[in-house]
C-alpha cells in the first residue's frame, strides 16, 4: 500500500490562461488565489509532499517566486504537455503516486481531498487511478486525482492525441480495460456537479469566488463544501454570478473523441 509518504500532490499553475490571464495570482482574502488554494491543499491530512508545476515560460517566473514566498516547491516543465509535467515531478521526488488537483480550485475542500487519497490509499492495489470526476457528483471546482506512477508513464508513452497530454489524465480513465479506475461520489447522495460551479476560468467565476471567501474565511480558513453551499443558498444574488458558464468544462471540445463523457456532463459557453 503507497503511503503518504511516498505520494506527492502537484498543483498546476500558471499565468497565461486564455480567458482570464494572471488568474492564479489575482488578490483573495489578504493573500493570492494561489496562496489561498494552497493554504487549502495543505491542510488536507493525506497529500504527502505537495508541489506547484508551472511552465518554462518567462512569465511564469511570477508563479515560482509566489511559491518561494508562500514555501511550496515550484517545478517547471513544457507548456502545454502537462502528462510530460506531472511525470517529471513525480520522478523528481520518486514518488508512488500522484495526485492531481489544478490551480483554478482555490474553493477545494480538504476534506474532499482526503476522502479521494484515502480510496486510492487504504485499498492496496485495487486501483491505478482514483478521482470524483467519472462522474462528477460534487460541485464543480473540487477536482481530485490520484494515480500510480506506474499507471502515469504508461500514459505518457502510449499517450497521443494533444488532449490526453494537456490535459494529463484522458488516457487513464478512458481506458478501463487497460487501467483499474476507482471513483468517490459525494457522500451526500446529491449531484451538484452542473448546478455548482466553484471554479475559476471567468471574470465571474473570481466574483462569486471572492465573494465566498470575504464571508466565509474569517471565521473558518478550510470552510468546506457544505458551508459554501448553505451560503450560497443563503445569498441567491452570489450564486448567479456565475450562473451562464455553470456545467461548462473542457469536455465539450472533445465529445466526438471521448468515450467516458457524456453530453450530459457539459455544455458550451453560452448555451444553457
Amino acid at each position: 500500500m503507497t503511503s503518504t509518504r511516498r505520494l506527492v500532490t502537484v498543483v498546476q499553475a500558471r499565468m497565461g490562461s486564455t480567458r482570464l490571464s494572471g488568474k492564479v495570482l489575482k488578490p483573495l482574502a489578504g493573500s493570492t488565489v494561489l496562496g489561498r488554494m494552497l493554504e487549502r491543499v495543505l491542510s488536507a491530512r493525506l497529500v504527502g509532499t505537495v508541489a506547484v508545476a508551472t511552465t518554462t515560460e518567462p512569465e511564469d517566473d511570477a508563479v515560482v517566486s509566489a511559491c518561494t514566498e508562500i514555501g511550496v516547491l515550484c517545478l517547471r516543465g513544457h507548456p502545454t504537455d502537462l502528462l510530460d509535467r506531472h511525470l517529471r515531478v513525480a520522478e523528481t521526488f520518486q514518488a508512488e503516486a500522484v495526485a492531481k488537483i489544478p490551480s483554478d480550485c482555490p474553493l477545494i475542500d480538504p476534506a474532499v481531498i482526503d476522502r479521494v487519497l484515502e480510496t486510492y490509499l487504504t485499498t492496496g492495489a485495487r486501483y491505478d487511478y482514483v478521482s470524483n470526476l467519472h462522474p462528477a457528483t460534487y460541485p464543480d471546482g473540487n477536482d481530485v486525482e490520484v494515480m500510480s506512477v506506474r499507471a502515469l508513464r504508461t500514459a505518457w508513452h502510449e499517450a497521443r492525441r494533444p488532449f490526453e497530454r494537456e490535459h494529463t489524465t484522458p488516457y487513464l480513465w478512458e481506458n478501463p480495460d487497460k487501467f483499474r479506475i476507482g471513483n468517490v461520489e459525494w457522500e451526500t447522495g446529491f449531484d451538484l456537479s452542473m448546478s455548482h460551479r466553484l471554479t475559476l476560468d471567468y471574470g465571474e467565476d473570481y466574483d462569486l469566488v471572492a465573494r465566498v471567501f470575504d464571508a466565509l474565511y474569517s471565521g473558518n480558513p478550510t470552510f468546506g463544501v457544505q458551508e459554501i453551499v448553505d451560503f450560497l443558498i443563503a445569498n441567491p444574488d452570489v450564486y448567479a454570478l456565475n450562473a451562464r458558464y455553470r456545467g461548462v468544462n473542457w469536455y465539450w471540445r472533445h465529445l466526438d473523441e471521448l468515450k467516458a463523457v457524456s453530453p450530459r456532463e457539459t455544455r458550451q459557453p453560452g448555451v444553457v
